[in-house]
């Protein structure tokens, strides 16, 4: 059927953006490898972390991130954000997958190979402090701010919303992750993730590299004009979900009749034509 055509043309395409050349080979590893996980079929990480909203989570996680001047020093300097973007996205969107749904074999040495990397990664930011990617400090602001983002964006726009167990059931399922990554004491429920929040807020602020990196998310993706309007919706969603406070910081409007309204509809539409788009077939 003519339907069936699309949705599988548009599923690849999505699915080869996301997870690059080696995604096949590497989901049938994830999925179908035997073995114990680090979570059941059941954890609130894996229905986060399997929707569809992720794609407005990660946009705006990406986002509010660039408001350490140190780890977005960092982000600048070294993971090639412009200049390969898809590659970064498909490296951490099989981190995300390799962690949440792999073997705990395959979690741990998914780990272990992001931990290498960040060793490697130091430098000096323009305030002239210095910085390394293993800090545990600037690992549990990252995790932090992703936590907060991919879960709010799943609260909003997800197939099932969590209850309010299910929400620090998943800041518990993520810390285990943030832990083997070699973070600080992470936030274990939401109340404790919104409290670790706001205790980063005296260390954030604007920088040039923060304002350069939302406008590269923001007004020039490396896509297609063609998709740039559906990207434009996931975008917007993503700027709602930051606290004001961080919308104030990037210096992003607010129109709240309008972002309440016709945008989030919007985002409504998207997540779910994306849904549609990736389900497995039958």
């Amino acid at each position: 059927m003519l339907v069936d055509t699309v949705r599988t043309r548009v599923g690849s395409a999505l699915f080869s953006r996301v997870a690059g050349p080696d995604g096949r080979a590497n989901r049938a590893r994830i999925h179908e490898t035997p073995g114990p996980r680090w979570f059941a079929p059941d954890s609130p990480v894996r229905t986060v972390h399997g929707d569809a909203s992720m794609f407005i989570g990660g946009i705006a996680a990406l986002l509010l991130q660039s408001l350490h001047p140190l780890a977005m020093a960092a982000v600048a300097g070294h993971s090639g954000y412009k200049g390969d973007p898809w590659g970064r996205l498909q490296r951490t969107s099989t981190f995300l997958a390799t962690t949440t749904f792999g073997t705990g074999e395959h979690a741990q040495q998914a780990v272990d190979e992001v931990r290498a990397v960040h060793a490697r990664i130091r430098g000096t930011a323009p305030d002239g402090r210095a910085y390394r990617a293993d800090d545990p400090h600037l690992l549990t602001w990252v995790h932090t701010a992703e936590a907060y983002c991919f879960l709010g964006a799943h609260q909003r726009f997800g197939a099932h919303p969590l209850d309010a167990a299910g929400c620090d059931r998943y800041v518990a399922d993520v810390a285990r992750v943030a832990r083997a990554l070699g973070t600080d004491d992470v936030p274990a429920d939401v109340s404790s993730l919104r409290d670790r929040l706001n205790t980063y807020r005296p260390e954030l602020r604007t920088t040039p590299a923060a304002r350069e990196a939302a406008r590269f998310l923001l007004l020039t993706p490396p896509l297609p004009w063609a998709v740039r309007p559906a990207y434009g919706v996931l975008a917007a969603n993503a700027v709602g979900l930051l606290p004001p406070w961080a919308r104030r910081a990037l210096m992003l409007p607010h129109v709240p009749v309008v972002e309440d309204t016709l945008v989030r509809l919007g985002g409504h539409g998207m997540t779910r034509a994306i849904r549609w788009a990736m389900r497995p077939p039958a």
